[in-house]
């Protein structure tokens, strides 16, 4: 037996504000709440994220960051939908890419690619 992936946690300063975020990014509702963190997914689907509050903020580049796809609208729809939502275009040094690399309203990167894909679909082709 293998282990699954069941949560990604996010530090941050404020888990109320990226929690609205990310729902409105992915379609996910809040699941759970407790004093330091908010829980946000989809009803009995793994991965959920968790957002835990911590006192510093985010001062370097993360190692590791989401990829998503839009499901509904092409790349340029989405990326002026996500812009709207309060995320940032950042330079990591990506050179001329066909996908962009945003940050969220904290900082975190995560980059939005090309391929549009079902809500409920396996990984796109590479």
């Amino acid at each position: 037996m293998a282990c699954r992936i069941t949560e990604l946690a996010v530090d941050c300063t404020d888990p109320e504000a990226l929690a609205a975020f990310w729902c409105a990014v992915l379609d996910y509702r809040v699941l759970g709440r407790d004093h330091d963190g908010v829980e946000i997914g989809r009803e009995g689907e793994y991965p959920t994220l968790v957002f835990a509050a911590v006192p510093e903020p985010k001062t370097q580049k993360l190692r590791l960051h989401v990829d998503v796809n839009a499901t509904d609208r092409d790349q340029d729809a989405e990326l002026e939908r996500l812009l709207a939502l309060g995320a940032r275009p950042v330079d990591v040094g990506q050179g001329d890419v066909d996908w962009h690399v945003l940050q969220d309203p904290e900082g975190n990167e995560f980059c939005l690619l090309r391929a549009r894909v079902e809500p409920s679909a396996p990984p796109p082709d590479r």
